[in-house]
């Protein structure tokens, strides 16, 4: 019964406005005090590892959203090694992972979404994925924020796509249709050595926003689909395990690949928790 109405109450609520509302109070550095203690109830609230942090002191941290975007004290997330290996972009826990199955990817028992319209509609970007390898990774309160590439890439376009704010929590991704493809998302498609690769950048409820290294935050705009093409002296190149973005506050990262492109590990399964680095899957 809560599950229900914890997921109703969500098409009640006005999503945007709370969302873009915590998004500028997250970056307010005008009340130090009511700062540190909502900081410090979110670290207890949600069982945040300080020690993991490069700068452990909460208190150090001017806004909210430095604090939930924190860097991580250097080395402690080894990439695993070999030319071959996909590392887990991120860190946080695996919601699903396998095969498109025509246009549909599973989302949660019983739900799915389609990666025509995950990716924004256009049949020339949806093309070389179909029959493709996904992984959908969610992001808790607690985890590290910042997201890197899980293999070397050139940037190749961003696309914006504007939605709803649902929550991507388990419950909700069990009991809302076509949810990944209904909420607002950033997608970004390389070119790299395995093929072409999309990350895509999901929000969710209360996220303030999402950030790339090379566009800064990403605004929503009155021009609904929005793309931007990198060539040239724009273009942009990754090596494996560099930072590409980052989510104010939690969402999920979905990434998607050609059809044998790549095997998942077999030990990287629905529901494990991985880290930012380790390996993740083999590249063919």
């Amino acid at each position: 019964m809560f599950d229900k109405l914890f997921v109703l109450s969500q098409y009640l609520t006005p999503q945007l406005g709370i969302s873009r509302l915590a998004g500028r109070l997250a970056d307010n550095d005008r009340n130090p005090a009511l700062k540190n203690r909502v900081i410090k109830w979110f670290i207890g609230r949600y069982g945040v590892d300080m020690s993991e942090a490069a700068e452990p002191d909460p208190e150090a941290y001017p806004t909210f959203n430095a604090f939930f975007t924190r860097a991580l004290k250097p080395g402690l997330r080894p990439l695993a090694e070999g030319e071959k290996t996909l590392v887990s972009p991120v860190d946080g826990a695996i919601s699903q992972l396998g095969q498109v199955t025509g246009d549909r990817v599973f989302q949660a028992k019983g739900q799915t979404f389609s990666l025509s319209e995950l990716l924004g509609g256009d049949e020339a970007t949806t093309a070389p994925f179909a029959g493709g390898e996904f992984s959908t990774i969610y992001l808790a309160p607690k985890d590290y924020h910042r997201i890197h590439m899980p293999m070397a890439g050139k940037l190749r376009e961003m696309i914006h796509i504007p939605g709803k704010l649902f929550s991507v929590n388990p419950v909700t991704a069990e009991n809302v249709p076509n949810l990944f493809a209904r909420n607002e998302r950033v997608v970004c498609l390389f070119d790299t050595e395995a093929g072409p690769l999309a990350m895509v950048l999901v929000g969710a409820m209360i996220v303030g926003s999402v950030e790339t290294r090379w566009a800064g935050v990403v605004v929503p705009t009155s021009q609904g689909v929005t793309a931007t093409r990198y060539e040239g002296d724009d273009a942009r190149e990754f090596a494996k395990g560099e930072e590409m973005g980052r989510f104010r506050l939690g969402s999920t990262v979905i990434l998607v690949m050609p059809e044998g492109a790549v095997s998942w590990n077999s030990d990287q399964v629905a529901g494990k928790t991985v880290r930012m680095g380790e390996a993740f899957g083999t590249l063919s």
